[in-house]
């Protein structure tokens, strides 16, 4: 017989959440009163995302859109980025943090820098005020921007990274790569475009909203240099290769995706910047 969704059972899963019960726990209660494993699972995805967007819509937070998402449902020790077995070495569920293993060839790295080193100059923060770009001294780093698809090396690591977090490449703004040297660092902030901020509208013409950030350590500075996360206390490691992403699903603090390049305090940092978009960038 088909197990049918009623009002009642989703009124009950809303009750044991309000109630601190885990989804995990809550699934185990469903199998154990006879509910098949698949509809109890859909119940509950289905409930609790209509429920915490009602009290994301009655506390004034912006609705969530979908993001881009790894494969990591199921505890994977790799993912196939296409041309590449990347490890997974780290996940968090919120804020929604991936940590890659191996995303980067030693080859690609320094290819990468030797590509951009040429083209650096002062890096430049999104003005929200009006639209454009500005010197900020949270951001003391150089930059440059690859434009996507510029070349065939861009193209390779474009497509993997969409390969692994399932987004279109195009929905895609080009890769930057910063160089960070003693004393610099980027304190913390939101990849996010601020709603509130009057050159927003502006911005969100190119592409939508940004919806997820990959950050990639293309060198290892001697001390310090960590992305860091400070709403959840965690930190990772610029170790050359590997690479964090991160999504937010909503232009809001409630995602916890406050983060900052904390200060290098021996050596050099090199990295590269993906940022995602809703929909295509142009």
């Amino acid at each position: 017989m088909t197990q049918k969704i009623t009002p009642e059972l989703r009124q009950w899963i809303v009750a044991q959440a309000q109630a601190g019960h885990s989804a995990e726990s809550v699934l185990e209660s469903m199998k154990a009163s006879g509910w098949d494993e698949d509809v109890a699972l859909d119940a509950l995805e289905s409930t609790l995302r209509s429920h915490l967007d009602e009290q994301a819509a009655a506390q004034g937070l912006p609705p969530a859109v979908p993001v881009p998402e790894p494969d990591v449902d199921e505890s994977p020790l790799y993912l196939d980025g296409g041309d590449r077995q990347v490890a997974v070495l780290s996940v968090m569920g919120s804020p929604r943090v991936v940590v890659f293993g191996g995303l980067l060839s030693d080859e690609e790295c320094d290819a990468l820098i030797a590509a951009a080193r040429p083209r650096m100059s002062r890096s430049l923060t999104v003005a929200t005020k009006t639209g454009g770009e500005e010197v900020n001294a949270d951001r003391t780093s150089q930059g440059m921007f690859f434009q996507r698809g510029e070349n065939e090396l861009v193209k390779t690591i474009e497509a993997r990274i969409a390969r692994l977090v399932n987004w279109p490449v195009q929905n895609g703004e080009g890769i930057q790569v910063l160089q960070y040297v003693p004393g610099t660092e980027y304190k913390p902030h939101y990849d996010y475009f601020d709603p509130h901020e009057p050159g927003t509208p502006t911005i969100l013409k190119r592409g939508g909203q940004r919806v997820g950030t990959v950050v990639m350590y293309l060198s290892e500075p001697e001390k310090g240099g960590g992305t860091t996360f400070p709403n959840a206390l965690f930190e990772v490691a610029p170790k050359r290769g590997n690479a964090v992403f991160f999504s937010y699903e909503r232009a809001h603090p409630s995602t916890k995706t406050l983060h900052g390049g904390a200060p290098v305090i021996a050596g050099e940092k090199w990295i590269a910047t993906k940022w995602l978009r809703e929909g295509e960038f142009k």
